[in-house]
This record gives C-alpha cells, sequence and structure tokens, in this order.
C-alpha cells in the first residue's frame, strides 16, 4: 500500500512539473509585441514564484523559438541576461530590439517589462 501511495505522488509531481512548463510557455506566447518579461514574473504568474532559475532551464530546453519567444524573458532587472540559441546575447538583443523594445546600457526599460 505504501508503495502505491509512493506511486502517485510521483505522478503527482510529474503532472506539476509538466503543467508548470505548459503554463509557463503557454503565458510566454501571450506576451504582448514590444513587451519583455521577467524570469521571476513569468514563474509567479505560472505558479511558483520561486521558480524563476526553472524557468531558465525551460527557456534553454525551448525547441520552438518561433511560437515560444523565449528571447523575451530577462532578469528582474531588466538585463538582458543569456541566450542559448544560435547567436547568443546579440542575437537576442536584435530581436528584442525588433519588437520596439528599448535597450539602454544592456537592460531593457522598465516601461517595456511586461
Amino acid at each position: 500500500m505504501a508503495n502505491k501511495k509512493k506511486q502517485n505522488q510521483q505522478k503527482e509531481n510529474e503532472d506539476n512539473v509538466v503543467n508548470f512548463k505548459e503554463r509557463v510557455y503557454h503565458i510566454l506566447a501571450k506576451v504582448p509585441k514590444g513587451k519583455a518579461i521577467a524570469y521571476k514574473r513569468l514563474a509567479e504568474l505560472a505558479g511558483n514564484g520561486k521558480a524563476a532559475q526553472a524557468v531558465g532551464s525551460l527557456m534553454r530546453k525551448n525547441k520552438d523559438p518561433e511560437k515560444i519567444p523565449c528571447y523575451k524573458v530577462v532578469k528582474s532587472s531588466g538585463e538582458i541576461g543569456r541566450y542559448s540559441a544560435k547567436g547568443g546575447m546579440k542575437k537576442k538583443i536584435e530581436l528584442l530590439k525588433k519588437e520596439g523594445i528599448k535597450i539602454k546600457n544592456g537592460r531593457v526599460e522598465k516601461e517595456f517589462l511586461y
């Protein structure tokens, strides 16, 4: 009986991870053009404000940057942060600017944060 309870708990934990991932990607896809979002804010909106690092991990694993615009995710301070896709940080800045997001001294200006 204890083994079954453990299996159910493990399944529930796996479901929470999957649901968090889906929520993060869904929310990010809805961030309007011309806006960036902080890792922490995205984690909060997805239901776990302490999971900013997990959001970063999901961005690195994103296999569909056309649908899930991971380049829009920046640090809470507005700093650009890393970009693991081809072109690196230079490409991330280019994509942000292409959307009309203003960057000053390596940071997204506050009015452009979602």
